[in-house]
This record gives structure tokens, sequence and C-alpha cells, in this order.
């Protein structure tokens, strides 16, 4: 928790000052205060890294430059007197929480794309930077996230424990206080399980709720607003529904010039580039608008991907044969009806799409309209491709700011984020608790314990075990007995895409196996490597065997 708060102070002061550079330069700003330069310091220091990564990896070399051009900037413009706008009662209000983030955040990670997808994509970004066609060693790692990428160049020294989301949450906290806006204190208490890992569903959640309060107040920096909503779908595409929001509220509602667009254009432009040069097609995982690019990945690999969506749609609760031969009817009934937890979720998230349209419709209010039609595509699209409640889990917090922004006052948006944030952090100390209540919430089996040491460092696993193997002319790396590779040394391959690619008949090779950083393709094995293959499966299952 104190590594947490050095953290705090040096993070804060750095991404405001690379905010007021931004500010300085084009004369442009999303709002001001300490929260709107830290979010715009996010924004263009993401920016700036992710085209560099295409270059370089996002070492340390990287990351002293960026602190320290901050700093100079933090100081050289007194940004320090801004802290001293608040009032007494809003400062402890401030302090107070952010020592519940920080105390949340000292928690070991429990989210499990932490260990195959958050870590491995950080480690691959700070040795080697953004690598040609990584998907073809392990499918996953194709997505490289852009809040990875921010992560990333963070990790070296800054912040080796991986705790960027504690840090964004207290600049959010700075946010609600700066603005007034009272309701979002409510979101806060379920936050706080998305600050123990870099998870990217934290930092688009609260993105797409302060362009949302910006929008609701009338903000008409219509090029900012716009890029940052661009920047948000380029972190999670699921939050497609923010861009066509801004694009509504652009052009129908400031009347803005198409010009406006023009930086969010190239901000869309450089993620898709960036999927390009990962995955091979424009948007992770879906493969429209094939360009015949030689390092995508394989289509057996992809079709089982698309079919392994489908299963965690149903959430494994039917087999996909089973899944294959329903009707449109059994389709809904089975997607509403699953045993567990994530029926009522599914059911909450029809009701609660069926409220909001009810209220658009009393309303009659252009821009609440547009949030509806944007909330409606988004809606069709996730429903479509892949009906996992965490990619619709932001509609909920939408719909409850939209329909209760002018009724929450201070004083109720304390008492209920009290209440919810003692519930928070007894779940998160005592994790037998959630298991017992909620037993079909099965993250909270992988949720550990408090530990004194939290208290001056963040809790963190280590594992380092694992076998190193060779087919053709890549060697690569395997956890032992661990189907995830965050402590493997690179390259590294999970245990499912080694099987995976085995059925295929394929094995992932370097471009050129003097340097990784040229990228890998697929091929198909020959016999030989077929075999070898074949041996690295068995050896991975006797490990289990022992």
């Amino acid at each position: 928790m104190l590594i947490l708060l050095f953290l705090t102070i040096v993070m804060i002061p750095t991404l405001s000052g690379w905010g007021k550079f931004f500010e300085s330069v084009f004369k442009t700003q999303l709002f001001d205060g300490i929260s709107g330069k830290s979010l715009t310091g996010i924004f263009v220091i993401t920016v700036i890294w992710t085209i560099l990564a295409f270059f370089i990896p996002l070492n340390i070399y990287v990351e002293v430059p960026t602190i320290l051009v901050g700093l100079f900037y933090f100081f050289k413009e007194k940004l320090f007197k801004e802290f001293y706008t608040f009032t007494q009662k809003e400062t402890v209000l401030l302090v107070t929480i952010s020592c519940v983030i920080l105390f949340c955040g000292s928690y070991y990670p429990f989210i499990l794309d932490h260990y195959g997808y958050y870590v491995p994509t950080i480690n691959w970004l700070k040795e080697y930077g953004l690598v040609k066609g990584i998907s073809n060693l392990d499918l996953t790692l194709g997505q490289m996230s852009l809040w990875h990428i921010f992560q990333a160049g963070f990790s070296n020294f800054s912040d080796p424990f991986l705790r960027i989301n504690a840090i964004l949450l207290i600049i959010y906290t700075f946010y609600i206080i700066e603005k007034k806006s009272w309701v979002q204190l409510c979101f806060i208490p379920f936050f706080l399980f998305f600050c123990q890992s870099p998870s990217p569903d934290l930092p688009v959640l609260i993105f797409s709720l302060i362009i949302l309060r910006e929008i609701l107040s009338g903000n008409t920096n219509a090029t900012f607003i716009f890029a940052f909503s661009v920047f948000v779908f380029a972190i999670k595409p699921t939050m497609i529904w923010l861009p066509f929001l801004s694009f509504f509220y652009c052009a129908y509602i400031t009347k803005a010039h198409f010009k406006v667009f023009f930086f969010g254009i190239l901000i869309a432009l450089l993620f898709f580039i960036k999927n390009i040069w990962t995955f091979g097609y424009p948007i992770f995982p879906v493969t429209f608008f094939d360009l015949g690019i030689s390092w995508k990945p394989n289509p057996v690999l992809l079709q089982s991907s698309s079919q392994y969506a489908i299963l965690k749609t149903y959430d494994a609760q039917y087999s996909y044969k089973q899944i294959q031969h329903f009707s449109a009817f059994d389709l809904i009934k089975n997607w509403l009806f699953l045993t567990g937890i994530k029926s009522y979720i599914h059911i909450f998230f029809i009701i609660s799409l069926i409220i909001f349209t009810l209220y658009a419709a009393i309303k009659k209010n252009k821009i609440i309209t547009f949030i509806w039609v944007s909330l409606i595509i988004k809606s069709i699209m996730v429903l479509a491709f892949s009906a996992q409640y965490r990619f619709f889990m932001d509609v909920f917090f939408v719909i409850f700011f939209v329909m209760l922004f002018d009724f929450f006052t201070p004083k109720k948006s304390l008492a209920v984020f009290s209440v919810l944030c003692l519930i928070s952090v007894v779940f998160l100390s005592f994790p037998g608790l959630l298991q017992t209540y909620i037993p079909s919430f099965k993250v909270g089996g992988f949720m550990g314990k408090f530990e004194i040491k939290q208290l001056y460092r963040p809790s963190i696993y280590h594992y380092k075990k694992y076998n190193s193997f060779k087919i053709g002319n890549l060697k690569y790396h395997v956890s032992e007995q661990y189907p995830f590779n965050f402590d493997t040394p690179l390259p590294s391959i999970s245990e499912s895409f080694i099987f995976d690619d085995h059925n295929a008949g394929i094995f992932p090779q370097c471009i050129d196996s003097k340097n990784i950083r040229k990228g890998f393709i697929w091929k198909k094995m020959t016999p030989e490597e077929k075999k070898e293959s074949q041996t690295v499966i068995d050896k991975i299952k006797n490990t289990y065997s022992h």
C-alpha cells in the first residue's frame, strides 16, 4: 500500500504534466483541473507509446524520459497549486477514498485474464514492443490493448506490480470531486474489484462515464470528445457505442464542422494498423476485411476461437453441437436462463434496456435519444457476436448514470458509496463470503486473502516453473502444471494453443530465427515435427499425472 502511495505521488504529477504540455501545444483541453490534465496525459502518452512500440520495446529507456518530461512540466507550470483549490471537506473525502483504493489495490490479482492475457502482453511489449503476427504464437496476444501499452511503459521500475488501474481510480475520484458529479461516487465500490490488475475494463468504464457526463453537461470541445471516444473504443472495441454517441453529439448538437473528426479518425487508423500488425485483421478477434496478410492466424484456429466464444456465451453449460441445434427461441431462452448468477445478469440486462427505452421515449431529449440509439447498436452487435455479460457490463452503468444524473445529492451519494464500499472491502478481505453467498461467481474462488505485507507492498504471485522445447526454428517455453505463462520467459506458449496447433497440424515459426522482433507466421508441420509436437503434448500431460 505504501509503495502504491509512492507510485500515486509520482504518476499523477507525471500524467498531469504531459496533459498540460499537450494543452499548451495544441491550445485545447478536454476539461480543466488535475483530472482533466491527467486524463489528457494518459491519452497523449498512450498514443505516443503505441507508435513507438512498432519500432522499439517499451523499456526503461522509454519510461524514464517520459516521467522526467511530465514532472518537468508539472513543476514548470506550477500545477501543484491546483491541489490547493479543494476545500477541507473535499480534501478529507479525496484522501479517504484514495486510501480505500490503495488498500483494495494491494490485494492479489484474481481475474484469470491477468495471468493468461494481461501480464504476457505487457511482458512482450516491455521486451520487444509490438511484434508482427504475435497471434500466431498465442492467439490471445493478438489483442495488444492500448491500455496494456500504457501499463507496459510504466512497469519497468515505477509500477512493476501492475497497479496502474488503482492510480486511474484515484484520478477518477479527483474528477468526481472537481466536477461535483456525486452520482459517480456510487460506481467506485464496484470498480474496486478492477484495481488489482491492468484490466482494460476499468479504463473504458471510467472514460465512458466521464465522456458521458461531459456530453450531458454541454462540453463543446467536439474534437477532443470524439477523439477520446475513439481512444476508448481502441482500448476495448466493445465500447463501440461511445464513438457513435460522440459522433451524433458533435454532428447534431454542437453542429461541429467535419474537420473536428480528423483527430479521432487518425486514432482509429492507428488502432486498425496496430491490429493488422499483431493479428492480421483490423479488429480482434473478428475476421472481416481480409487483406490477405501473410502473418494472419490459421483459419482452423480462428474457427476454434469462434466456437469457444459461443461456448462462453452459454457459460460452457452446453456443448457446441447442442448450441448448433438450438432454434432461435432456444438460443434466447437458454441464454436468459443459464444456471447461476449469469442468468440474473442477462435478465437484468434485457429489463434495463426496456426501461431505458421507455425512459428515452418519455423524455424526448435529443442527447438521451442518441445515447439510447448508441446502446442499442452496441447491444445488437454484442448479442450477435458473443453475448458474454462482461461485454455489456458498461450498459448498466450508463443507464444508471443517465437516469439518476440529477437525483443523487452529495449526502445520498456518500451514503450509497459508504455502504457499497464497506461490502466491497469485506468481500475482498474475506473472499470465502463471496464464494458462500454467490457460488456461481467463479472468479471468487481465485481471490486471495488479506496479508499484512499488503500494507507496504501489493501482493503478487511467483511461479517460475516451466519447460523448454523446440519445433522448427522456434524455441519456446511452457509453464509447468499451469495453463498460463504470466511468469514464463519469452517466447512462451499456453498449453491450450499447443494442443490447438497440434490438432490443426500447424505450428508457429519465427520469420527470422535470429530476431524475434521480426515476428511470427504459422506453417504446416512435417511428419517429424508432428512427432515432436506429440512428444511435447505427452510431456505436458505427464506433468499433471505425477
